[in-house]
């Protein structure tokens, strides 16, 4: 168990800020397929924790967060990870990124917009 003061204050470049609780994270199970009971009543409490999520309607940009749970049958611990998510534009110039995350570059050496595109 740890404070989320402690993991802060471990990280070199923490990314916290409160939009990231306003949405239910994306849940992932890992290794909850087999067919003792515990296992699929553990995998049904996790689920129903968190509200599903219909993929054809959520917005990219309002998951802000991953839950990973790990079941390993072997030794028959949990493994949770959570993950704060970005996304970043692909397939782009370094000016035309910065744009879209408005951060405006330094146009003073630039005669017209189209330069920099």
């Amino acid at each position: 168990y740890s404070l989320i003061k402690d993991v802060v204050s471990s990280l070199k470049r923490h990314r916290m800020h409160e939009q990231q609780f306003t949405h239910h994270p994306l849940l992932v199970l890992s290794n909850f397929g087999l067919q003792q009971i515990q296992v699929k009543l553990m995998a049904s409490m996790f689920q129903n924790m968190f509200p599903s999520i219909n993929v054809h309607r959520v917005n990219l940009n309002n998951i802000k967060r991953c839950l990973l749970i790990s079941y390993n049958a072997e030794t028959q611990l949990l493994d949770f990870r959570h993950y704060s998510l970005k996304v970043v534009p692909v397939g782009m110039n370094k000016a035309v990124k910065k744009l879209l995350q408005e951060k405006f570059p330094n146009m003073s050496r630039l005669e017209d917009i189209s330069e920099l595109l």
